[in-house]
């Protein structure tokens, strides 16, 4: 597995299990569809959250939230529809969060910086 795809897959199970802290439950993870795929999905107290979660080891290109431009916003509206017709629920209850994960080389899980945006578009 690429060095890329470790980071994008440590950063993934971590945003998970932070979420989980929070107290939500993960509906799904790496769900796909023909118009891609979403991060994770997950509830707390009724409300369903379409998470894109970003990772990097460093914020030398930038903060991972400035990964998610209006072009991939619209691909997560998207998406959480179509998550919303494939599993019957209701799209009233649903939004799009970000989880950005900063987890630079070395570095043990409990030190990485976790962010989560929550209704980000």
């Amino acid at each position: 597995m690429a060095k890329k795809d470790e980071l994008g897959r440590r950063g993934e199970d971590l945003a998970a299990r932070y979420l989980r802290q929070q107290g939500y439950r993960i509906l799904a993870r790496n769900w796909r569809c023909t118009q891609g795929e979403i991060d994770i999905v997950a509830e707390r107290a009724g409300a369903v959250a379409v998470v894109e979660v970003k990772t990097r080891s460093s914020t030398l290109f930038g903060h991972p939230f400035d990964a998610i431009t209006p072009v991939k916003a619209a691909r997560l509206r998207r998406l959480a529809a179509q998550w919303c017709d494939e599993t019957g629920r209701a799209a009233d209850s649903l939004r799009i969060d970000a989880v950005a994960v900063l987890a630079p080389p070395g570095l043990a899980d409990s030190q990485v910086l976790i962010e989560h945006l929550v209704g980000v578009c």
